[in-house]
């Protein structure tokens, strides 16, 4: 399970929101993730990622969207989950297989 963010969605959504207001007065969009990341004491890859995700996830970027990331990563942990449980099972059917072919006692 991921941990939990510690950033609200509110947070995020108001750092990008600032990234968008700043960017206008910045000569490019890394020196305004960069003014805005640092007044909020945010990693500026991290807010960048934020941004970026979001633009995928508004169809503005190619990309997995968030609910696509998730979907695959829920499918990926079932799968797990039933090849252990099918690998119990295999190694069940052998075990009971051997008793059968045994001679017992008479």
């Amino acid at each position: 399970m991921a941990r939990p963010s510690r950033f609200s969605a509110d947070f995020r959504a108001r750092a990008m929101r600032l990234v968008a207001e700043a960017r206008p007065e910045h000569d490019t969009e890394w020196a305004a993730i960069t003014s805005v990341a640092t007044k909020l004491g945010v990693s500026t890859e991290t807010l960048r990622k934020w941004i970026r995700q979001a633009q995928v996830d508004g169809g503005q970027r190619a990309g997995a969207t968030s609910d696509e990331s998730a979907e695959l990563k829920r499918l990926r942990r079932e799968n797990a989950e039933l090849r252990r449980a099918n690998e119990i099972l295999k190694a069940a059917s052998a075990f009971f297989a051997a008793e059968l072919d045994r001679p017992g006692p008479r």
